[in-house]
């Protein structure tokens, strides 16, 4: 009796690195078919490497949304750029997404990619913005500063080429078993989620440096059978940013927590109860020990 041959099984890491405001959440959201990471006009959206699982019958595509690549000002960034680095070593693919109209600030990253063995497929984002002409004189740029990569012009928002991109990076995909159950979509929980949307209307409603100084913390999540609860805390590093942040009568912050509930809400697909406080924590930003109560990678110790 002839054995029936075995089906193979393509399952592999994917991370998608590019500068602020590229474009990499909106992508890996397209590709997942899944608000997973938060996206909004500002840079720096993204402070946390994010995976997001994307499961066929024969493969398994683990997504890894970095922060943006940046210079580092202060060690809560210190902490963003180690994440993307820290990326550098654990994929088998990379792609790289690119703005049609932005280079690359960071030498240093760029001349890591440019040493890289893995495949690279390099991604020219918004090239619904642009002319043709404008959009081949982008690609021509890359070729030449990244001959080993593979290029694709693509619009993320618009879902344009991200069938083609799949198809790419399954084909460079070994093959391997599932690295997570087939029916988890991310391996962060559901504080985590609450947490970012919360952080997400911040973004969305507050102007300068106020959506820069806040850090979310959930307090408490209770999953309940009609209604979960969730009790927040919003730290900020100065009094005045509390009082911006609270609004007259706590108007601005009741907006906030009301969208927020929203959005969440309908993630979930059940009602929830979020409750949101704000506190001043000075200078969390450059603090190693509450950045690591964050879950933030300092790359320090407290005995360092």
């Amino acid at each position: 009796m002839e054995k029936k041959q075995k089906k193979s099984h393509r399952s592999g890491f994917v991370s998608i690195i590019g500068n602020p405001n590229a474009g990499k959440s909106t992508l890996m959201n397209a590709l997942l078919g899944e608000e997973l990471s938060i996206t909004s006009p500002k840079a720096q959206t993204t402070r946390e490497k994010v995976l997001g699982i994307l499961n066929g019958e024969d493969y398994q595509i683990v997504f890894s949304d970095t922060p943006g690549i940046l210079n580092p000002h202060y060690k809560l960034q210190e902490s963003m750029l180690k994440s993307i680095e820290n990326s550098l070593d654990e994929a088998d693919v990379f792609v790289l997404i690119t703005d049609v109209g932005e280079d690359f600030k960071n030498p240093g990253i760029i001349e890591r990619i440019q040493n890289l063995k893995q495949p690279i497929i390099l991604l020219i984002n918004k090239v619904d913005t642009v002319t043709q002409e404008e959009a081949m004189k982008k690609i021509a740029y890359w070729q030449e500063k990244i001959p080993q990569a593979e290029i694709l012009p693509i619009s993320a928002l618009h879902k344009f080429q991200t069938d083609r991109l799949l198809e790419m990076i399954l084909e460079k995909l070994p093959d391997n078993p599932a690295y997570f159950p087939k029916d988890e979509l991310s391996d962060r929980n559901l504080r985590f989620f609450a947490s970012e949307t919360i952080r997400k209307h911040i973004m969305l409603q507050y102007k300068q440096e106020i959506p820069y100084s806040v850090q979310v913390e959930i307090e408490s999540y209770k999953e309940m059978a009609k209604l979960d609860r969730i009790e927040a805390v919003i730290y900020v590093e100065k009094d005045s940013q509390k009082g911006i942040l609270i609004g007259k009568g706590g108007s601005a912050l009741k907006r906030v927590g009301t969208d927020a509930r929203k959005e969440f809400e309908k993630f979930l697909g059940k009602p929830i109860f979020l409750n949101l406080r704000v506190k001043v924590l000075k200078n969390w930003r450059n603090d190693d020990q509450l950045l690591r109560r964050f879950g933030y990678d300092t790359g320090h110790t407290d005995k360092d």
